[in-house]
């Protein structure tokens, strides 16, 4: 509920700190006193529109804290969690609206969006008024005030998860459709790219390993090359070695002719016969070393360049063309059974839609029970409100073939204000005090099933007599048994029956007026009541009246 609110320069209000409790409570005035003012500065802490018009004359900036104490398990504090707020005590929201128009939002001490503190403020608050423009009129609330009042929300659960499954299985059939459908248009591309793969048979790495072996064999068939020419040299018919040896041979044979002379000459020989056999031996090892065989260079090249060529045509890397194969195997493989899949996809978005509508009939029905005792229970409330003539109606309008996330069902809350009269939307058939009694009524049928802990009323027994205004009394007292109730009022027989009664006021002079607001003790509240009955001149019996009141709604004698 709110307990404080404190408002700093906003219009006619300089300084205001008020404490609120649980139960009723009014807050009364003259007319022109501030009233309005203390709402609009509530509904800036709740998150509404700023204006610069609302900070008070000579100031730079206007503020206002609303303080709230609300349960652990709460929907606001859920959602202050969401937005990773604090809230272990009581949840504060400040607004700051500066003189340019410029306004900053706090709620517990952290900046925030005017979007969350209006959310915020929507779960905390809410104001009803002749003109109301929230929830209760507002004809898209209506069938989630319809499923709240009829205990619903299981039921609401299991069509929304129904429709999550339909949906789903609805997705996986067009995108399964969509692929098969694509498959069967490339179908002979797809076989042939997956037939030649298949011979091609791409192994990931094989590029790398390939273009290393081909530049091993290309250096090695140049190596080689010269090899063989050292190779030919030495062993064919034009090697050096046949003829040095038949030389040496001749020289040894001369050489005891002339003793001493041809001795070196022979040994060098010799040496270098030794030198050409171990260059010889060294090239024979050299040959087997890069033994070069030129198929395999060429298997090589052609596995190579068929690969890149595979990798060309389909866009890929080598390296990809495996995962590839594998795609298009995998693709191949639906189109092959596509037809199979379709079929059993088909027959599960038929069986979940057929489930939807099962449950999604079934939450249908129980609106259509609740709707009529929603009604019952309104109509119930109308005759003491002076609406006995009056007629309120749930219109459910229900289409199979309209399926959505909450069931198959349209819910407007409708009155006919007179027999005879055309029934319509609440808010175009009721005049400004029809609609506060009929949300009144709507209200009190409502409070204990998804109501903020918040109610504010807005003058709703404008224009209405002593019985009527009696009566809403009664019913706005019955809500605060479950809910804080805060009513600004100009019906005594609404004040009478508070448990907090609050007195608006202006002061001050010709230069400077402010707007203040007093709790009235049980002696001033008789006052202020019997001014209620009396006008500007308050007699002895308005006293007497007003103290007859108050003790009638249970006030203690001073």
């Amino acid at each position: 509920m709110l307990v404080q609110l404190a408002i700093r320069d906003i219009v006619l209000i300089e300084r205001l700190d008020i404490e609120f409790s649980s139960g009723l409570s009014v807050l009364t005035g003259e007319t022109g006193a501030g009233k309005s003012i203390l709402l609009d500065a509530l509904s800036l802490a709740l998150g509404g529109r700023g204006d610069a018009a609302l900070v008070r004359q000579g100031v730079q900036q206007g503020q206002v804290t609303a303080v709230f104490d609300v349960p652990a398990g709460h929907a606001a504090r859920a959602a202050l969690a969401e937005n990773a707020i604090e809230d272990d005590g009581d949840i504060i929201l400040r607004r700051v609206q500066a003189a340019d128009g410029r306004t900053r939002v706090f709620i517990n001490d952290r900046p925030a969006s005017v979007a969350l503190m209006r959310a915020i403020g929507t779960l905390l608050v809410e104001i009803h008024g002749q003109h109301d423009d929230r929830v209760l009129v507002d004809s898209a609330a209506h069938r989630d005030l319809l499923d709240l009042f009829g205990g619903l929300t299981p039921l609401v659960r299991e069509v929304r998860e129904a429709w999550t499954a339909w949906r789903e299985a609805e997705t996986a059939l067009v995108r399964h459709r969509a692929k098969v459908e694509a498959a069967a248009r490339e179908a002979d591309y797809l076989r042939a790219s997956v037939e030649e793969l298949h011979t091609l048979a791409p192994v990931e790495g094989e590029e790398t390993e390939l273009a290393g072996m081909r530049s091993s064999m290309m250096k090695a068939e140049k190596i080689a090359a010269d090899i063989n020419e050292a190779q030919e040299l030495f062993s064919g018919s034009a090697s050096p070695v046949a003829q040095l040896s038949s030389l040496v041979r001749r020289l040894e044979r001369k050489s005891a002719e002339v003793p001493g002379l041809l001795d070196d000459i022979v040994k060098a020989i010799d040496e270098a016969l030794v030198a050409l056999d171990s260059a010889q031996t060294g090239i024979d090892q050299a040959m087997r070393a890069v033994e070069f065989d030129p198929k395999r260079l060429e298997e090589a090249e052609e596995r190579l360049f068929a690969l890149r060529a595979a990798a060309r045509k389909h866009n890929v890397a080598v390296d990809e063309l495996a995962a590839l194969r594998e795609r298009m195997d995998a693709d191949l493989a639906d189109l092959d059974a596509g037809e199979e899949r379709l079929q059993s996809l088909q027959t599960d978005a038929a069986a979940r839609r057929e489930a939807y509508d099962a449950v999604a009939q079934r939450l249908s029905e129980a609106r259509g029970q609740a709707a009529d005792e929603l009604a019952r229970s309104v109509m119930a409330e109308l005759p003491a409100l002076k609406l006995e003539r009056a007629e309120f109606i749930v219109q459910v309008a229900s289409e199979v073939e309209d399926r959505h996330e909450d069931g198959i069902d349209q819910v407007e809350f409708w009155v006919r204000t007179n027999p005879g009269s055309r029934p319509g939307p609440l808010l175009k058939v009721a005049s400004g005090g029809e609609l506060s009694r009929f949300l009144l009524a709507l209200k009190v049928v409502l409070a204990d099933r998804g109501s903020a802990p918040t109610l504010v009323f807005d003058e709703i027994d404008t224009g209405v007599g002593g019985a009527v205004a009696d009566a809403i009394g009664q019913r706005l007292a019955r809500l605060a048994e479950r809910v804080q109730v805060l009513s600004v009022t100009h019906a005594p027989q609404v004040a009478a029956r508070a448990s907090s009664h609050f007195l608006i006021s202006k002061a001050g002079g010709a230069d400077r007026v402010a707007t203040g607001v007093e709790e009235l003790a049980r002696h001033a509240r008789q006052e202020e009541i019997a001014r209620m009955l009396a006008g500007a001149t308050i007699t002895d019996e308005a006293r007497a009246a007003a103290g007859r009141l108050l003790v009638e709604n249970g006030a203690a004698a001073s």
